[in-house]
This record gives structure tokens, C-alpha cells and sequence, in this order.
């Protein structure tokens, strides 16, 4: 009779946890089938619109950033994604007397996709929208990798994530897509959110993933360009360091490179993109970045110069590392 119990008992577990070990699989793939939606392709045909010359440098306040933002609300307004203000209205204005001395008012682009289980905990992804403007030679700063990378991840990643919401498979939680003004005149846009006019609670923001050039190769990845830099992910939150690092083991298999993360790293990276903002609220984040290259910040950061299926794939971390922040049963946990 003990050995029939036991027997049962041992069944019942292989059942159980091939029962768990399928939907994991199934989990996994329903994730991978929409991250397989962002596409160099695509990528490729909005970057060589956001970082044309018609934009003229994305400067703070000034025309190029302003068709720059209507660009990003007429991608999300043709996917249906709507914003969390009102109806068509994607701008959180930034007004000039909160920027620095000698530029005009600006905005914050927002858009939203309800969580279906825990609408008011809210995952964060941002990049920085601004770029540096026109030299005084006249040459455009066309700014593709910085930040024109990271803005057009973000669109292709909320497609994927509004693909799944039609089909019914819609993140858990809420996911806020935040293009920030100011980045380069000092964090300014996305201080404005955190600390003038967060559009949801900052106590209720469960982590924020921030985009900072990623189309790009560095000198000295150069023989091994499968990588990418990341930075904060260990900060303040180890649960998240080891989620992500688990979820580029099953899915992307990047060399992710933590140079930049060492508290001594004289380029203090940690401190200089958008963030920086977030962590300072005690949020969790994780910054991504391709690290500098020879264009950064010159007119000859271009869009031609983009590697595009490495910008897919890194994308594609970000989106799954998303996913699994907005689906998990638990909200990340703060150390």
C-alpha cells in the first residue's frame, strides 16, 4: 500500500510539472510569434523618416521636434494604440520656463495598452524622442542612432504588444510607451514626468526600460558584435538583473556587457539618460545601450550606418523582457 501511495504521489508530480513545463511552452511561444512582428524591415522604414533631414536635428522646441512628435503620434494613432490623456491627445506639454533658458516649449509623446488583469500597475518603456539640432555650419545632426534607434524600437514594440492585445493576449499589466523631450539638454522631459506630472502614480510603475542607442557597434565589440551594454539592471532590484539575464538566455543569447554598470565607470552612464529619473524614485530599470561610436553627435550619425538586424534583435530583448515584467503573477520586487 505504501509503495501504491508513493507511486501515485510520484505520478502525480511528473504530471504536474509536465503540466507546467507545457505551458511554459506555450507561454514562450505565444511571446516569440509577436516579438517575430518587429522586423528589420520595418525598423529601417521608420528610421530613415525620423532621422531624414526633414526632421532637422529633432532640436528641443524647435520645427524639426515638432513634426518628430506628430510623426510618433501618427504611428500610434494608425496601430490604435490609444493615449492615456484623452483622445488624440499624445502630448504632455513641457513648457519652456520648466526647460533650460532659450528653448520653447516642448512635449513628452504617450501612448497606452491597458493591463486586462492589473490595469493599475504600470511598466514603463522610454527613449528620448530630441536630438541636438543644426551645427552652426549648417550640417543636420540627423541623430539616427541617438536617439532615433531606441524611438523606433519603441513603436515596433508596442505593435507587437497591441498585435497580442487583438488577439486577446494582452499584457497583465498596464505598459506605458513614453518618448521623452529634453534628453539631451539635461533629462529634462523625463524629469517632468517623475517629478511635475507623472501621468500614473510612481508607486504604482513596477520598472522602467529605457532605450539609448542601439543601432550601432562599438570599437570594441567590433569582432564580436552580438552584445549590448546594459546598465542599472542590478541597482536596485536583483530579481529584475536576474530576469533579464534569463530571458536573453532563452530568447536573444546577446553578450550583454556591464563595463558601463561599474559605479566607478568614469562616463557615468548611469546618470546621463532618461532612467536616471525613475531610479531615483526607487523604480527599477534597466538602461540600454550600444555604447559611443565615432558619429555620436556628429552630423554623420546617420541612418545608413544603422545595422538593422541587430537593432531587430535587440528589440526583440527588450520586448520579451516586457513581456515578462507585465505578465508575471508578481510585480518585480524592490530590494
Amino acid at each position: 500500500m505504501k509503495k501504491l501511495t508513493s507511486f501515485l504521489c510520484l505520478a502525480i508530480l511528473i504530471t504536474g510539472c509536465s503540466s507546467s513545463q507545457n505551458k511554459n511552452k506555450v507561454k514562450s511561444k505565444i511571446a516569440s510569434d509577436y516579438a517575430e512582428t518587429i522586423t528589420a524591415a520595418e525598423l529601417k522604414d521608420m528610421l530613415y523618416t525620423y532621422a531624414s533631414d526633414e526632421f532637422e536635428g529633432r532640436k528641443t522646441g524647435e520645427p524639426g521636434q515638432k513634426k518628430a512628435v506628430n510623426y510618433i503620434k501618427d504611428q500610434y494613432i494608425a496601430n490604435g494604440i490609444p493615449s492615456p490623456i484623452s483622445k488624440n491627445d499624445y502630448f504632455q506639454e513641457v513648457p519652456a520656463s520648466y526647460l533650460r533658458s532659450g528653448f520653447n516649449d516642448s512635449e513628452n509623446v504617450v501612448a497606452f495598452i491597458e493591463g486586462s488583469e492589473k490595469p493599475n500597475e504600470v511598466l514603463i518603456i522610454s527613449a528620448h524622442l530630441d536630438h541636438i539640432g543644426i551645427s552652426k555650419n549648417g550640417d543636420i545632426n540627423n541623430g539616427a542612432d541617438d536617439d532615433g534607434s531606441g524611438t523606433v524600437a519603441i513603436l515596433e514594440i508596442a505593435e507587437a504588444f497591441q498585435n497580442a492585445t487583438k488577439d486577446g493576449n494582452g499584457p497583465k499589466r498596464s505598459i506605458l510607451f513614453l518618448h521623452v523631450t529634453g534628453e539631451e539638454i539635461g533629462l529634462f522631459g523625463s524629469r517632468y514626468y517623475t517629478d511635475e506630472d507623472p501621468i500614473f502614480p510612481l508607486k504604482n510603475t513596477i520598472a522602467n526600460l529605457n532605450i539609448d542607442m542601439i543601432g550601432r557597434i562599438d570599437s570594441k565589440h567590433e569582432s564580436k558584435p552580438n552584445y549590448l551594454y546594459l546598465i542599472g539592471s542590478d541597482k536596485l532590484s536583483k530579481e529584475l538583473h536576474k530576469l533579464s539575464e534569463a530571458i536573453n538566455k532563452e530568447f536573444t543569447k546577446l553578450d550583454f556587457d556591464y563595463t558601463y554598470n561599474d559605479e566607478n565607470d568614469p562616463n557615468r552612464f548611469y546618470y546621463r539618460s532618461d532612467h536616471y529619473n525613475f531610479a531615483k524614485n526607487n523604480i527599477p530599470v534597466i538602461f540600454y545601450f550600444n555604447g559611443t561610436h565615432v558619429d555620436y553627435h556628429q552630423p554623420s550619425d546617420t541612418p545608413d550606418k544603422i545595422n538593422y538586424e541587430f537593432l531587430e534583435t535587440r528589440a526583440r530583448l527588450i520586448f520579451h523582457t516586457a513581456w515578462e515584467l507585465a505578465n508575471r503573477e508578481e510585480r518585480i520586487k524592490l530590494d
